[in-house]
């Protein structure tokens, strides 16, 4: 192996104007989830213009740039979905228009994620440009639909398209840190059922918002004492929605419901989690039916692939080839040692490892706390970096750790 460290870092530097055009043009393009293909065809086109040699959009409308035809099959993956822009009064500048100084970038999508699609295709120009091809395929992916329904893309790219690469750099930010885990989730529902009737009279009725006004109740109580993973953390649950049916304002509600975000820490299943809100004795005396909410969205082509919301927690050993081909470029591109952590929110590797078992790694531009959050910004010497490390992993990987 004999990759010239400081001549990749100098080539990443090169292209820091191009990535900011590039980011600031993706930025420019809603593409809220199932709203995505504008963006699609703009990384299409930045693709074919750095030369990868095939790029292919799959009938989900994910997009994947290929370079080198080698035995060992590598990808790295960006969703490159949005979430909205919330209220615009909390925004200093346009969302989509978006700004830059001298060294960040503004805008929706700006660190979640698409920077991470920035520093990966131009990863690709790198290899290309330094002649970094080997015994590997590269696959780079777009994914879409992450917002919505994190995975789903790759239940897809991994069932549909049968590419099972050896392991997955996940793209999400990270700022700069190589994180090897994240807690997983499940989006619950809880339904209490009542008898409606004239609201001058609630006693002839039988009230579905009282029944559930002690489960939340014992529900926060419930999220004091779940499990505790060493590394993962502490699993969590909160009530996100509440919905009501009523024939008026002037009836009893005759039904209520609530929707539960709970985070999976390592070593629950999301039967457990289940049992624990059924176990509970306000919902039993309420007789509420407990269940897991479907995904059945149609993609932006119109595609519905339908899948049960859970997303389970994944990690992998800070010894594994992934992680430990990461640690080597950092070193050797940065001359430090990098803080091997994990991600406090969800990525598209509960899909890619927590169902497959397919070991990702994280490495991205940005900062966690940067995404969905008003005034959302990324940093030019993180593209810079990232594009750099993304383009030695290959390399890394095939002849430390298979040869």
């Amino acid at each position: 192996m004999n990759i010239e460290f400081e001549k990749v870092l100098k080539k990443a530097k090169e292209y820091r104007e191009d990535m900011t055009k590039f980011l600031r043009d993706m930025i420019a393009i809603p593409s809220e989830s199932a709203q995505e293909e504008k963006v699609v065809q703009r990384i299409k086109e930045e693709m074919e213009k750095i030369g990868f040699d095939k790029v292919q959009i799959d009938p989900m409308g994910n997009i994947l740039g290929y370079i080198g035809k080698g035995k060992h099959v590598i990808a790295m993956d960006a969703h490159i979905d949005t979430v909205g822009i919330g209220d615009k009064e909390l925004w200093e500048f346009d969302p989509y228009e978006g700004f830059e100084d001298d060294e960040v970038i503004g805008g929706r999508g700006a660190s979640d994620q698409e920077g991470g699609m920035v520093s990966m295709v131009y990863a690709g120009k790198i290899i290309k440009d330094l002649g970094l091809e080997d015994d590997y395929t590269l696959v780079i992916t777009g994914t879409i639909q992450e917002e919505d329904c994190d995975g789903l893309c790759w239940q897809y790219i991994i069932n549909e398209l049968e590419l099972k690469p050896e392991f997955v750099v996940i793209t999400e930010p990270t700022n700069l840190n190589i994180y090897r885990g994240q807690r997983g989730r499940m989006e619950i529902r809880v339904d209490t059922k009542g008898i409606s009737c004239h609201g001058s009279a609630p006693e002839r009725g039988d009230n579905a918002i009282f029944k559930m006004a002690p489960i939340l109740n014992e529900l926060r109580a419930l999220h004091e004492n779940l499990h505790v993973d060493s590394f993962l953390g502490k699993g969590s649950l909160t009530v996100s929605e509440i919905f009501f049916t009523s024939p008026s304002r002037c009836a009893v509600a005759d039904g209520c419901t609530i929707s539960i975000d709970r985070r999976l820490t390592w070593g629950e299943t999301w039967e457990k989690a289940l049992e624990e809100i059924r176990n509970l004795p306000a919902v039993k005396e309420a007789k509420a039916e407990v269940s897991m909410y479907n995904y059945e969205r149609p993609s932006y082509t119109g595609l519905v692939y339908p899948t049960e919301c859970y997303f389970p927690a994944w990690k992998i050993d800070e010894d594994q080839e992934a992680c430990q081909t990461l640690v080597y470029a950092y070193e050797n591109l940065f001359e430090e040692k990098p803080l091997v952590d994990k991600w406090t929110f969800s990525t598209n590797g509960v899909s890619i490892m927590g169902r497959y078992g397919i070991p990702c790694i994280g490495f991205g531009p940005g900062k966690e706390e940067e995404a969905h959050a008003p005034n959302e910004k990324t940093w030019k010497d993180h593209l810079v970096k990232s594009a750099a490390m993304y383009a030695v992993i290959p390399t890394i990987y095939v002849n430390k750790f298979k040869k």
